[in-house]
């Protein structure tokens, strides 16, 4: 595979406006008939889109935070799914970033730069809690190492060049294997049935005795030793497709308002689209997707200042914008996505339409990780200044 090097932000974003477009096309028939984007991540491949965090002297355009986080924003006012797809791609360029030595820094951004894409193994079912990771590395007399595991949720896995799994080793300590997609052992089954979210193919993956050599494992436990942006990151992309769904729900709605709904009789309107109740509604909508649009572009410049001066106090402050936005951003999903059909009236539920993909992948997606417990952390910090934990969910 070849692909585009992106020179920069501007480029970047040009770039993702560009393929937003084509992607907003067919992603309501991808949806229904539950088609998978092979070709649309194909695009996001050889568009170069899925290597620009790669650091520039490694060749890579090196964007900040914000032009990342609008990037997801973009892709998922078109399609929510497609946009949930590259969100661990990210994520473990950055333990790349963070834990890989040179030579697995230059092999790795060398893949990357070629259009290869990251999935993602690291959610367990049926353990005690979502970091009761039990996948286990067993270390080889020659030095390396078998993989033995199941993992479930697995966006981007059956998409993926390099599926990054989490695993243990002897010690208990907290590992990433970047394992090749074809490695003998490993299988990912198509079996995500989820409501929403439906052609992100977020399946299990089966690991038995999977060969790892030493120098594709990253100690991803030295990652939360000290001030890190981890989960930071992480949380930022998944806050801006929630953003990115409730946005484009709304400009769903007002094309069908405009073209489609009747008035109400008692309006005295001739159109829906004058009807000052709607109107009322509309601009109660708009305002919490700009209020959401905000608080993301808020955390992300919280995180890139972290980055540039990287403290316990400066990854405090990001991980609080980032869960506020985050909070923001999921009510927003969820509440303008359910009422695209409050003001678009009845002919909207029609499920030839599908405009319920919306709510469906909004629902869905604000599942990952419940805001719950960012408002309480977020409350314990203005209250009595305690940062909030380490642990890549915040």
């Amino acid at each position: 595979m070849t692909a585009h090097v992106i020179a920069d932000a501007a480029e970047a974003l040009a770039v993702a406006r560009a393929l937003v477009g084509e992607f907003r096309t067919d992603a309501s028939v991808r949806d229904r008939e539950r088609r998978l984007p092979r070709a649309e991540l194909d695009r996001l491949s050889t568009s170069g889109l899925l290597a620009v965090t790669v650091p520039a002297d490694h060749g890579g355009a090196d964007v900040d935070a914000a032009t990342l986080a609008e990037i997801f924003r973009l892709l998922a006012t078109a399609d929510g799914s497609l946009a949930q797809i590259p969100q661990s791609h990210f994520v473990y360029v950055n333990v790349i970033r963070r834990q890989g030595t040179e030579q697995q820094r230059k092999f790795f951004y060398g893949e990357l730069l070629a259009g290869r894409r990251l999935g993602n193994a690291q959610s367990e079912a049926g353990t005690r809690h979502v970091q009761d990771i039990r996948t286990r590395l067993d270390r080889q007399p020659d030095g390396t190492y078998l993989l033995t595991g199941t993992k479930n949720y697995s966006t981007g896995a059956l998409f993926a060049h390099w599926i990054p799994v989490l695993a243990r080793t002897e010690d208990d300590k907290l590992h990433v294997a970047y394992v090749p997609a074809d490695a003998p052992g490993l299988t990912v089954d198509d079996d995500w049935d989820g409501l929403g979210q439906r052609t992100t193919a977020s399946g299990t993956v089966h690991l038995d005795a999977v060969p790892v050599p030493a120098d594709r494992l990253f100690a991803h436990h030295l990652t939360f030793e000290g001030p890190q942006l981890h989960g930071a990151v992480a949380q930022l992309l998944h806050a801006a497709i929630d953003v990115g769904i409730a946005g484009g729900a709304l400009a769903e709605a007002v094309a069908f308002v405009r073209t489609k709904s009747r008035p109400w009789f008692e309006s005295g309107f001739e159109t829906a689209a004058e009807d000052p109740l709607l109107i009322q509604r509309f601009g109660e909508l708009a305002i919490q997707v700009r209020a959401s649009e905000a608080l993301l572009k808020e955390a992300a410049r919280a995180v890139d200042a972290a980055r540039a001066e990287l403290t316990d106090d400066t990854a405090a402050e990001a991980s609080i914008a980032v869960a506020a936005a985050k909070v923001t951003a999921a009510q927003a999903a969820v509440d303008v996505a359910g009422a695209l059909f409050e003001v678009s009236g009845t002919r909207s539920a029609l499920n030839s339409l599908n405009l319920h993909r919306h709510w469906r992948d909004a629902r869905t997606h604000t599942l990952h990780d419940p805001t719950r417990w960012k408002v309480q952390h977020i409350g314990r910090h203005v209250l009595n200044g305690t940062r909030p934990p380490r642990h890549g969910l915040l």
